[in-house]
Parts: C-alpha cells; structure tokens; sequence
C-alpha cells in the first residue's frame, strides 16, 4: 500500500477516472532502467521519477558539459565536469524520494549487459548512436524485456514500444547497422533544445502506459514527429519473420566521421531536386530509385519510382535489381537526406553503371521545394 506521504505526493493520480490506487500500486512494484541520462534520458528520468516508479536505473558514463545544458535541463552550470549519473540520482532523489534510484558510471557494454538488465523488467533507450541502440535492442530481446525506444536528429523524432509480447524489435525497423559511410559527422549533427524533452516526454509516457496496462501503447507502431511544423503521425510496423535468432551479444563498431574514400565517383552527379524533376519531366526513360526503408515509404514518397532499401544493397544487389535494368540507364536515387543515396550510388557504380545522379538533400528538399510527393 501507500504511506501517507506517498498518497499526498501521488494525490492526482489517485484521483485521476481510469488509473487511481490500483495503477499507481503498479508503477510503485515496478522497474525500469534508462540507459543515457542526455537529451532524452532527462525527461525520462524526471517524470518517471515524479510519477512513483519504484525502482529506477540510471546507467552513463560521460559528464555534465557545457554543450549538454541547451536540452539536458537535469544539469545546470555547476554540474559541469560532474558525472551525469551522480548529478542525476542526487537531483532525482530530492525529486521524489519515496523511490530508489540506482546509478551505474559505466558504458553499456556486452560484458555488463545482462549484470545491467538483471532486477529490471523495462528498458528506456536514451542513447544517440547506432551502435549503442542494436546492442540494447538485442540484449532485451535475449533477455526478455521490454524496450522503449526514442531518437532524433535536428528537428524531428521517433517513438516506438519493441520487445512487447512478441511485438516488433528495432531490427525490424532498421534490421542492419548503417555503414559509417552514411552516418553524419557528430560535430556537425544539431538538434533543436527543446525536441528531447518532447520525444523523451512521449517515451516516458510509454513506459507508464507499458506498466499500468492504460491506454494504447506503440508496441507494432512507429510514431514520427516534425517539430517545425507540430505534424506527427503513427505508421503501422511489423514483427520480421527473416531475422536471425540473437543467441549472444557482440560490441557493434561505429565511426562518427563520413568517409569520403568512395564518396568520389566520377560516374556520380548531383542533382538538385528542381533539376531532378525537370530532367524527369523532359525524359520519361529515367528511372528513379528509392533507397529509404519501407516505413519511410509508406510515410511518403516521389512517384513514379522504384524501392530498394539500402540495407538490401550489401547482398547480391544484382539479382535484387528488375531485369530490364542496364548499365546505360539514367538512374536517380534519393533517399530522405541525400546521404544514404549516395552511398547507393557509389555501389551501383561498382557495379558498372555509368549514368547516376544522387539527389542532394533527398526528399526532404524536395519537399521543402515545394515538388509533389505520392
């Protein structure tokens, strides 16, 4: 039951049609561990914290830094040089401290995974690489919990449950690592302040409907958000049948910097997307390829146009490609921001193809432009 400091504390719920003692008995029974106490990891601990979840991991191994205080609104400038961990629990525990919070400074690794996991029953991913997201998708699938996952890049976020009674994974939504040859430069990757809390506010309210069983949560649905202009919108995911079975876990390289080795190819045009859809107009023969994953597609597309993800490019992209495909084809690939398709490119010259052009900035250009979408 509840002290009495606990009723006054969580009076608003307890009166709140729907939730009341029962569902506030269920946050106080239950587990969570957040890993990366950033831009996301902030809100998520703070208002899983005020709400009474009774026990709660906190796992990071950086500092406060001066970069960090824009969107992690936790820290301020006296936490400067101070581990996120010890920052986070001191403030959190003054937060709410009719709940235990457990901070662990260090890296979430294969090594510690399952020691890290252990005693938790929901996992809250706060971390901004690619790396980091697969290795905690596949340590909860191995170990049976479940997973709320989050992420953004500039203006724009996701949201998604994976790992719930069967449902989806992250690997069904991004079922390979990207090469580093895609991935942006970290100095040069910006995101709007207040887009974390927004996102890291959808995941903890995620991780309260998971625990109380109130609501709809996005476990089989990708929620997708636009900040610039407060569009948002739910697209449907599906548990992959072709995954391989994760019977181990192992550490997933990443390298921040693009690689410009094979970015080179004289074979390789750039094309704005107004000089995209006039050569498309001016010549039916050209064939445009979409290289975007099929939950992108289904959110929007420029049509006509083909769909290979890039993913599928690492492995006998020949027989992938329709027959009545030629190297002497005039070919234009975009994907969402230009980076993607160009790597695209780059195979496809490999594999001797002579006319390509990459559509720079991707269909987020061509939108901002103004050009139709399908």
């Amino acid at each position: 039951m509840l002290s009495s400091k606990e009723i006054n504390h969580y009076q608003r719920h307890l009166s709140l049609p729907g939730f009341g003692m029962e569902c506030q008995l269920r946050l106080k029974k239950s587990s969570v561990l957040v890993i990366g106490a950033g831009g996301l990891g902030c809100p998520v601990l703070q208002y899983l914290s005020a709400v009474g979840v009774g026990k709660i991991g906190i796992v990071d191994d950086d500092v406060v830094d001066k970069s960090n205080l824009q969107r992690q609104i936790l820290f301020n400038y006296n936490d400067v040089g101070v581990e996120k961990v010890k920052v986070a629990k001191s403030k959190l525990e003054a937060l709410n401290p009719n709940i235990e919070i457990i901070g662990y400074c260090d890296r979430f690794t294969p090594n510690n995974a399952q020691r890290l996991l252990n005693g938790f029953d929901i996992v809250v991913d706060g971390t901004d690489n690619f790396s980091s997201r697969y290795l905690i998708n596949d340590a909860c699938v191995l170990y049976d919990k479940v997973l709320i996952y989050g992420s953004i890049f500039q203006f724009e976020g996701q949201v998604s449950v994976f790992n719930y009674q069967n449902g989806p994974t992250y690997r069904c939504l991004y079922p390979s690592p990207p090469s580093s040859d895609i991935l942006p430069n970290c100095s040069e990757i910006g995101v709007l302040g207040v887009l974390p809390g927004i996102i890291g506010s959808f995941q903890a309210l995620e991780t309260i409907k998971v625990i109380t069983g109130v609501g709809d949560n996005l476990s089989g649905k990708l929620l997708l958000y636009n900040a610039l202009n407060q569009k948002s919108r739910i697209v449907k995911l599906n548990r992959s049948d072709r995954l391989p079975d994760i019977v181990s876990l192992s550490e997933i390289s990443q390298t921040c910097s693009k690689s410009t080795d094979n970015m080179n190819n004289s074979n390789v045009n750039e094309l704005t997307p107004n000089e995209a859809s006039s050569i498309m107009k001016d010549n039916e023969n050209i064939i445009l390829l979409d290289v975007r994953e099929d939950w992108e597609r289904e959110n929007s597309r420029i049509d006509p146009s083909l769909h290979i993800p890039l993913g599928e490019f690492s492995s006998d992209l020949q027989s992938k490609l329709p027959s009545e495909f030629s190297v002497e084809d005039h070919i234009i690939v975009y994907c969402k921001a230009g980076v993607r398709s160009r790597v695209a490119c780059d195979t496809l010259a490999s594999l001797g193809f002579k006319n390509l052009y990459n559509l720079s900035g991707g269909i987020m250009q061509w939108e901002t432009e103004g050009l139709p979408l399908g």
